[in-house]
C-alpha cells in the first residue's frame, strides 16, 4: 500500500517531503505504533542514530520487561552473553 500526500499538505506542512515523512514515523513510533527497529528500518538510519534523535526529542524508548528477555536470548544465542 502507498500512501499518497497532496503538494496541498506538504506546503501547508511548511516541511519538505523527507521531514514530513520523519515525524510520520517518530509520531507512529511515540504513539507505540513502530517499533524502534522498524522506524530505524523504515528511516533508513541504524538504530542507534534513531535512538539518539528521540532523546534530542524527548521521546521516550519502549522496552519493557518481554523485549528485555528476548534482548537477552539474541544475546546469549549469539554468545555474548
Amino acid at each position: 500500500m502507498s500512501l499518497t500526500i497532496s503538494d496541498a499538505v506538504l506546503s501547508a506542512s511548511g516541511l519538505k517531503a523527507e521531514e514530513l515523512f520523519l515525524e510520520i514515523i517518530l509520531l507512529l513510533f511515540q504513539r507505540d505504533k513502530l517499533s524502534l527497529g522498524k522506524a530505524a528500518e523504515l528511516l533508513d538510519m541504524p538504530q542507534v542514530r534513531f535512538q539518539h534523535l528521540i532523546a534530542e526529542r524527548g521521546i521516550c524508548v519502549h522496552y519493557d520487561v518481554a523485549e528485555f528477555r528476548e534482548d537477552i536470548e539474541q544475546l546469549k544465542a549469539q554468545g555474548l552473553l
